[in-house]
């Protein structure tokens, strides 16, 4: 099965009643519903998708230096994207950034979206990884 990942910055000025008022319910130039949107494609064969709620993520990696880093990110939902031909992928976002988020399956194409709030403060260290400032490991921090 082929899968899509869509993660969705909301707008949180977005007045849905000037939207429906002037736009049949559809965005417009200085009414958006989104922010932004990152899009990501999984090349393997998806056999499934997983949700993990309140888990931590380990994040981990090199400094400049050569100097090797690992930390458990608190408090995130991941889901876990199984395949028959490739490696496990890990998307998600910590709870206190995510709105809600929904799968759909049309056929043989699997759709993930994720909406994150807007409001507070965040990184994406890594594709598909949206991490709030306040769970983002200290010892990071430039």
């Amino acid at each position: 099965m082929r899968c899509t990942v869509h993660a969705y910055m909301l707008n949180d000025d977005f007045s849905p009643e000037h939207a429906e008022a002037h736009f049949d319910g559809k965005d417009s130039e200085n009414n958006r519903r989104f922010d932004w949107e990152d899009e990501l494609h999984i090349k393997s064969d998806v056999t499934g998708i997983s949700m993990h709620e309140f888990v931590s993520f380990p994040l981990e990696g090199t400094f400049p230096d050569g100097t090797s880093f690992r930390h458990e990110v608190a408090n995130m939902r991941l889901y876990e994207i199984a395949s028959s031909d490739g490696p496990t992928v890990f998307v998600g976002a910590s709870e206190s950034i995510l709105e809600r988020a929904e799968q759909i399956k049309e056929g043989d194409v699997l759709t993930l979206h994720i909406y994150l709030k807007d409001y507070e403060p965040w990184a994406n260290p890594i594709p598909g990884i949206y991490i709030a400032s306040k769970e983002f490991p200290k010892e990071l921090h430039e």
